[in-house]
Order: C-alpha cells, then sequence, then structure tokens
C-alpha cells in the first residue's frame, strides 16, 4: 500500500501541476487616463518596480487599472446588503486581466488630519496598551475604556419599562455607568482654542468709526456690523475699550436675541459665538487665502492646562505600571517602549505582551522608533505615514497577495534606504507579488523585473518602453536607462551670502537649544535622517515676518471639478480675454457658473447610481463632455473656444496665449511658470483628483511663486520626480536664488545636496538621539570631512 502511495506521488510530482502555470499578472489593452492600450505581463511573486518620468502612466497602470480592478472583484464577492455599504468602483478601461490576486495598496495618502488620531489609535498599539493598563494598572480605575481618551464618562439614571408578555409590565430604576478617560476640559483634544480678540477689532475706536477688523464686515452690511450698532445693546459711538461690563459681557457672549432693526427681525448673538459658527465651524483648507489667513491669525491653540495635554482624565494618568501612566508611556519614543514593554514579565496577559511587543519592534525596524505614540496622525509625513500603514503589514500570516506601494522610499535618508529595500524583498520572500512604483536607483536596483512607462508624461506617455531586468534597463536607452547612473557633481564655486537668517534656542519638537544661521541669498539645504528634526527647525524655528513662502507637503484640496486652471488662478485673465473680445460676462465662460451645461451642471460627465452595483460616470450627451452650455462655444478667442482652451497642454497654452489675438499677458505669465516647473505637459482643465503627489506639490510651487516672499522655504521638491526631471529642477532653483530669493531646501536626494551653496545636517540619530546640528558648510566641505551619516553617502555619491 505505501508502496504504491510512493509510486503515486512520484508520477504526479514529475508532471506540472495545472495550478503553477497562473505565475504572470496579464494586463491586456489597458486604457486606464493615458494608457495607450497597454498589454503587459508581470511575473507573480517577484518585486517588480514600475518607473518613468512624472505623469508617464505609472500610478495609472499599477493603482487605477490593476490595484482597481482587484478591490472591485473582491467588493463583488459580498452580500448586495453589503456592498450598499461600500464605496463604487468602476471597471477600469482594459480589454483583459488575468491572474490577479488580491491588493494590499500602501500608498502615501496623508492619514486624516482629525485632531483625535494618535500614531497609537492609527495602529493597534493603543488599543493594547489600554487593555494592559485596565489589567494591570494600579489604583484600578476600570476597563480599557476608562483609558481612552476618545470616551467620556457617562453617567445616567431613570426609570425604564419592563415588559414581560401581553400585560405585564413594571417599571424598575436602573443605572448605568460608562468610565472614559477624556479629559473633560479640552474633550480629548489635548489643547484649546483661545481667540484673540485684538484680531477681532480695535478698542480704541466706536462701531460707528469702523472698530472692526474682520474680513467682510463691513459698516453698511446690516447681518454684521449693522447689527451691533442697531440693536440697541450697545452704544455705536462709544469707544469699545470704554463699555461697561454688562456691556462687554453682551458684546462678546450675549446668548441669540431676537432684535427688529430698521423693521426687520433679526438674532442678535454675541460676537466670539458668532465668529465661532461663521468661520471657526468651517474647513480651514477650503477658505479663501484672506479668510484663512484671519483664522490663522484670530484663532491660537495653547496646552490644555488640566490634562497638560495628554489628553487623558485625572483618573487616567493616576493608574500606573512601575510608576509610568498610560500617559507617560504614549509619550516615550516608541524605541523606548519597547524597551519598557520588554521588561514587564506578568503571566496572565503574556499573549497581549508578545503582540504589543512585535507591533512595537515593527516600528522600530521600519526606520520609525523615533515617534511616540501621542504624535497627532496629520503630522505624519506622506512617507511616515505609507510606513506607519507597512507596520500591519510585516507580521502577516498572509501570502500569495500582491502588495502595491508608492514610492516608499520618500522622505527617507539614503541611510535608510537599504533598510527599506529589506523589508520590501522579506514581502516578496514570503511569496507575494510586490509591485513598487519608485524613482531612486537604489530601489530598482533591487527589482526581480522592471517596467519603464512613457517616453514622455501625458499625451507623449502611456506606452511601455522597456520590460526586463535591471541591466536590461540600463543598456535600453529609454529616459531612465539613460539617466540611472547619473551623478550630479559637486560646484567648484558656491555663492556668498547676502546675510543670514538667526535662529536661536530652538526647541520645538526634539531640538536641543538649537543657535544656526541660515545664508540669505543661496541654495542651502537641511539634510539628516528621518526624525532629526529638519522640519521642527525649518518650519517650525524660522522667525516670523521674514516674508516667507513655504510650500510644503500639505495635499491640494479640490473636487473633480477642480484643475490647474482653477488652482492656480488661470482661468481669471482667460475668462475675461474671452469676455472682452465678445462683448459678454466673464461668467459665462465659467463651467462652474453661468456657463455650465444644464444636463451636466458643468461636470462633463453624468453619474448615475446603480443600488447594488457599482455606479457608473458616462459623458454627457448634451455637452458631449465639454462642460459648456452650446451657446457659450459659439464665443471664441484666437479661434478657439473655451472647452478647445482648456484641453490644451500648458505647453501649447503658453505658445497661443503668448502672440496674436489670443496674447493675455497674466494668462501667459502663469503658463510660463507651471511650465518653469515641469508641468508643460499638464493639460489645462484636467481634474486635480488625476494629478500625482510629485504633480500636486510643483504645481503648488509654481503657485507660490508669484508671491512676494524673500524666503522661499521646499520640503522635499524631488518627491515623485524622475531622475531626468531633478536636473530641470535644480535649474529651477538656481534661478529663483539668481533673481534675488533665498532658497530653503529640505531634501534627502544628493543630487540636491551636492548642488547647495550650503548645507546644515542635523542629527546624529533620530527622536531624541537627534535635533544638534552636526554639520553647517558648503557640500564639498561635508564629503571631505565624512564625519556625519549624510558626508558618507554624498562622498559615495559623488565618487568621492
Amino acid at each position: 500500500m505505501s508502496k504504491a502511495t510512493g509510486t503515486g506521488t512520484g508520477a504526479r510530482s514529475s508532471a506540472p501541476h495545472g495550478a503553477d502555470s497562473h505565475d504572470v499578472i496579464r494586463v491586456h489593452g489597458a486604457r486606464e487616463n493615458n494608457l495607450k492600450d497597454v498589454s503587459i505581463e508581470i511575473p507573480k511573486r517577484r518585486l517588480t518596480v514600475f518607473t518613468g518620468v512624472s505623469g508617464s502612466g505609472k500610478s495609472s497602470l499599477v493603482f487605477n487599472t490593476i490595484a482597481a480592478e482587484s478591490q472591485r472583484l473582491i467588493n463583488e464577492t459580498y452580500s448586495s446588503f453589503v456592498q450598499g455599504f461600500m464605496p463604487t468602483l468602476a471597471r477600469p478601461e482594459v480589454d483583459v486581466l488575468d491572474g490577479l490576486t488580491t491588493v494590499i495598496t500602501v500608498d502615501q495618502q496623508r492619514m486624516g488630519a482629525d485632531p483625535r488620531s494618535t500614531v497609537g489609535t492609527a495602529t493597534d498599539a493603543h488599543a493594547m496598551l489600554r487593555i494592559l493598563f485596565s489589567r494591570l494598572g494600579k489604583p484600578y480605575i476600570g476597563p480599557p475604556s476608562a483609558y481612552s481618551f476618545n470616551t467620556a464618562t457617562v453617567r445616567a439614571s431613570g426609570g425604564i419599562t419592563v415588559e414581560r408578555g401581553a400585560a405585564k409590565t413594571k417599571t424598575v430604576k436602573a443605572t448605568y455607568n460608562r468610565t472614559g478617560g477624556m479629559c473633560t476640559h479640552c474633550e480629548g483634544r489635548g489643547k484649546v482654542s483661545d481667540i484673540d480678540l485684538s484680531q477681532l477689532y480695535d478698542d480704541s475706536k466706536s462701531i460707528a468709526e469702523g472698530a472692526f477688523t474682520i474680513p467682510g464686515w463691513k459698516s453698511d452690511n446690516v447681518w454684521t456690523v449693522g447689527i451691533y450698532a442697531e440693536s440697541g445693546f450697545l452704544d455705536p459711538n462709544k469707544p469699545i475699550r470704554r463699555y461697561t461690563k454688562k456691556e462687554m459681557q453682551d458684546f462678546l457672549y450675549r446668548e441669540p436675541t431676537k432684535v427688529k432693526v430698521n423693521g426687520v427681525n433679526l438674532t442678535y448673538e454675541g460676537l466670539i459665538p458668532k465668529i465661532q459658527k461663521s468661520f471657526l465651524s468651517k474647513d480651514k483648507e477650503a477658505m479663501q487665502p484672506h479668510i484663512r489667513a484671519f483664522v490663522e491669525r484670530a484663532v491660537t491653540f495653547t496646552t490644555c492646562p488640566e490634562c497638560d495635554g495628554t489628553r487623558l482624565s485625572e483618573g487616567a494618568r493616576s493608574s500606573k505600571i512601575k510608576r509610568i501612566s498610560i500617559a507617560d508611556a504614549c509619550a516615550m519614543e516608541i524605541r523606548d517602549l519597547a524597551e519598557w514593554v520588554r521588561g514587564l514579565k506578568e503571566p496572565s496577559v503574556a499573549p497581549l505582551l508578545a503582540a504589543l511587543q512585535q507591533t512595537l519592534d515593527s516600528f522600530v525596524e521600519i526606520g520609525l522608533g523615533y515617534l511616540a505614540l501621542d504624535r497627532p496622525a496629520g503630522s505624519l509625513s506622506g512617507g511616515e505615514a505609507q510606513r506607519v500603514k507597512m507596520i500591519r503589514h510585516l507580521g502577516s500570516a498572509l501570502t500569495d497577495v500582491t502588495y502595491v506601494f508608492d514610492e516608499p522610499t520618500i522622505g527617507l535618508h539614503p541611510h535608510d534606504i537599504q533598510r527599506m529595500n529589506d523589508l520590501l524583498l522579506r514581502l516578496r520572500d514570503k511569496g507575494n507579488t510586490v509591485l513598487v512604483v519608485e524613482h531612486k536607483p537604489e530601489a530598482i536596483a533591487i527589482a526581480d523585473h522592471v517596467v519603464d512607462l512613457g517616453p514622455g508624461a501625458g499625451t507623449a506617455g502611456g506606452t511601455v518602453c522597456f520590460e526586463g531586468t535591471v541591466e536590461g534597463l540600463r543598456a535600453g536607452g529609454t529616459i531612465t536607462g539613460r539617466h540611472l547612473d547619473d551623478r550630479a557633481t559637486l560646484k567648484e564655486t558656491v555663492r556668498k551670502p547676502s546675510g543670514s537668517l538667526e535662529i536661536r534656542g530652538a526647541t520645538a519638537n526634539n531640538l536641543r537649544d538649537v543657535d544656526v544661521d541660515i545664508p540669505l541669498g543661496a541654495l542651502v539645504v537641511v539634510t539628516g535622517v528621518a526624525g532629526s528634526g529638519k522640519s521642527s527647525l525649518v518650519h517650525g524655528s524660522i522667525p516670523a515676518g521674514e516674508q516667507v513662502v513655504s510650500v510644503d507637503q500639505t495635499p491640494i484640496r479640490g473636487s473633480r471639478r477642480s484643475n490647474p486652471a482653477t488652482y492656480t488662478g488661470l482661468l481669471d485673465p482667460i475668462r475675461k480675454a474671452f469676455a472682452k473680445v465678445n462683448g459678454v460676462k466673464p461668467a459665462l465662460f465659467s463651467a462652474n457658473s453661468e456657463g455650465a451645461c444644464p444636463t451636466c451642471n458643468g461636470a462633463g460627465v453624468i453619474y448615475t447610481d446603480l443600488a447594488m452595483m457599482a455606479g457608473v460616470a458616462t459623458p454627457c450627451e448634451d455637452c458631449e463632455g465639454k462642460r459648456f452650455q452650446a451657446e457659450v462655444l459659439e464665443y471664441r478667442l484666437g479661434g478657439r473656444d473655451i472647452s478647445e482652451v482648456l484641453a490644451m497642454s500648458v505647453s501649447e497654452a503658453e505658445e497661443f496665449f503668448g502672440a496674436g489675438e489670443a496674447h493675455t499677458p497674466a494668462a501667459h505669465k502663469i503658463l510660463d511658470r507651471l511650465a518653469d516647473v515641469g508641468l508643460g505637459y499638464l493639460t489645462l482643465g484636467q481634474p486635480l483628483t488625476t494629478l500625482s503627489g510629485g504633480e500636486r506639490q510643483r504645481l503648488k510651487l509654481a503657485t507660490h511663486m508669484s508671491e512676494k516672499g524673500g524666503v522661499y522655504v521646499l520640503d522635499e521638491p524631488t518627491t515623485g520626480l524622475h531622475l531626468a526631471d531633478v536636473e530641470h529642477l535644480l535649474g529651477l532653483l538656481d534661478r529663483l536664488v539668481d533673481s534675488g530669493k533665498s532658497v530653503i531646501v529640505i531634501e534627502h536626494h544628493q543630487a540636491v545636496m551636492a548642488h547647495a551653496d550650503w548645507i546644515i545636517d542635523l542629527g546624529p540619530g533620530a527622536g531624541h538621539d537627534g535635533g544638534k546640528v552636526v554639520f553647517e558648510g558648503t557640500p564639498a566641505d561635508l564629503v571631505a570631512k565624512r564625519a556625519t551619516l549624510t558626508g558618507e553617502h554624498l562622498a559615495a555619491y559623488v565618487g568621492a
């Protein structure tokens, strides 16, 4: 019997099993966004890197086609009832997708900026800590919810009706208690807001003299200023500083009261609640720039005096394990917390300690040991957020799934990139398919398979230029292959500074009383390992009033109606030019206003909700996706209608508005700036929601270049940039400095470091091991000394 079984097994193993033949993901005829009928086979259980210039179609292929279809197919396995609660996904524009496995997407989308969300709550670490303290904390204060700053304490008592059978009802007294850990003063936010009254009014003037300094509050507006002047509660001719105590109370805090002003019934309300409702309850990012500036001036956030910023109630702070409270534990750097947890030996919670230890060790392993669990999730950079999301996958028992990463090396010092590479290879070696969109040569070098898209961006891209090994890419002659071994050289001469920006005693976050002089009139690069204090020094310590223009990594807010033309203000001069030539109103040339197609309301597509099935977006039949009424399209400028202008690329539009009948200097100036930052391929009407992270940051840079700032602060401008575009960026930075600006760049890219006039290197490590300036000087001096990690990597890069 055993012999026969052995023979049978041998016979089966000699022939390949049918299941083993499915070893590729086959894509045929992909047409999402700018992809031009792309057909490709991606090997499974290998690490494949997708590269190409920014806008070439990498994300369209990996995220919008492969990952999107996998997610859609998984959603379809749920019942119709469950699908009703899930986002509806349209099928990607592709003919065939074979061999898909479950896709786990780890992207750069920043974590929600909810003030209650922290690194601890965004992972499982805080939940496990709460359970740990509820079991071991002394004194015992209650269940895990007693340690949660998102749970309020609730007490209730009263009569409840109990029904027992048809006629038997009984009212009994019941009490309900839930112990929460939320600080009652700040409601678990750790900060309290205060309004600076001096920003609301000038107390030396009366209301009649125009005391209010709030945007839009004009003396002839009955709804704002008029109601205070005519309410009868206040003397409009008396300076505010001379108000009595009662008048001040009515002025600032009076409850809503019905009053009659000029025969009209209105509601009078104190100034503070009125400002809170009209300004502070709205999304700050969606406000007009001058309103946002007012809110930032008028509202100050201070640490909660009751909980000292810990967000927790006194009871939660009093319960301790080995003299450490949960607030102390969350404030520790994660690597220190991991050591503290390792020292707890308690058999009753051994499985919990093991799970918590594994999570904390994953933070350290992935290079985020310098974070603390109480760090607000919204303050993490895109790269940090992506690595936090990776943590839940590192110890996962799942295999044979497809992991999709979007530039995982963003925000990483060259010293840390090797660690990230090891993690990607570890995921692959567990039998997973790993797809990575990447530009860094160090990350491309570890690929088993490379797919290079291009050859250009936008309409000039969308085709596969190369498939194969890294060695084949080098010899392939594509843009990526030619630039893979590019190395910037050190400058022979550096600019002499025209002055300096003094920072004294900087202590933001982990900075240790840092004194540094940042040269002005030069290209200054601030560098150091992730978590060393670069952003704290530049964003948190540069003195106010220095005409600083900051272009950071915060995402652009914009709906599918927003596009480069609306975001940059380009559409205003274009609309005025159309209106002037045709003798009509500018509002006709806005798809969000009078000129909008009435059928689709200017969206260009009709969104159809198919209940339990995926919703469908179809081009509007009336305007054929042009977004405007037919009458509006009869008006022309330089032979083109408004929809044809919005369909132009930046480069085409630059030529169109530069001369001839359509010559519009205001529009041409904005288009010049867009071309300057390498966005010449973008179409003016392309929705902002379709832009990549790198494109959005450069769009923001182009917008800020018009501001009259003396100091430009850029936060990792090489994010999302192809190797070939880095040289273009360096030229742009040079032009900014040569025009009299001072440019400060937070950057890890060695090409930018080598090109700098002055380098400030922070470290030596991250978190409490950083926060010090370890080097100040020219790139040549940094390479010569090799005294820091940055110096060693820069020296290796330039071949010194």
